[in-house]
């Protein structure tokens, strides 16, 4: 818990610019699975709206996105109160990405069952990949690497991929 009573005055000054940007809730909340397909609450800060169409569909990702969004998603600082869920033991610092439990259930096939053997974690195989192409990868790509680390994590990897992660922090891109 020390870290994070160090961080609290960073999470204050975050929590406060989201508030100001996007009013309450300050922390986007949603069902992940992690290691062995265990669910937990994953929580960010958040950066998108709720913006809707005429129809009453949430507008894509892109459109949602708010300036202090686009900010704190290139510093990775919306996922910085996941600490506390490293802290807890729901994530590691280093896995898979935590699959939404629609996107999980999709992939509870023996094909993909090895990618959630691994645990969920804060930074992981595929974030790192094609840094030079703005961390671009097809959802088959993210996939794989995904299945890939499931079967082969390990304690050198995960040292690999942290030592990667530092190099690759803050992406290429337009904010």
């Amino acid at each position: 818990l020390p870290i994070n009573i160090i961080l609290l005055p960073v999470y204050a000054v975050i929590g406060l610019m989201v508030y100001f940007d996007l009013g309450r809730p300050v922390i986007f909340k949603q069902r992940r699975t992690g290691k062995n397909g265990k669910p937990f609450d994953l929580i960010k800060f958040r950066s998108m709206t709720n913006e809707r169409n005429i129809d009453g569909q949430l507008l894509p990702e892109t459109k949602r996105i708010t300036k202090l969004g686009k900010i704190i998603r290139k510093y990775s600082l919306d996922e910085l109160i996941s600490i506390w869920l490293i802290l807890k033991g729901d994530m590691s610092v280093v896995g898979n990405r935590p699959l939404p439990l629609y996107e999980a259930e999709r992939l509870t096939n023996d094909d993909s069952i090895d990618r959630f053997m691994a645990p969920a974690g804060l930074t992981g195989l595929w974030q790192v990949e094609k840094r030079g192409d703005s961390g671009r990868l097809s959802a088959k790509e993210r996939k794989e690497l995904d299945l890939r680390y499931g079967r082969e994590f390990s304690f050198g990897m995960d040292m690999k991929i942290l030592l990667k992660t530092f190099t690759a922090f803050v992406q290429k891109g337009d904010v």
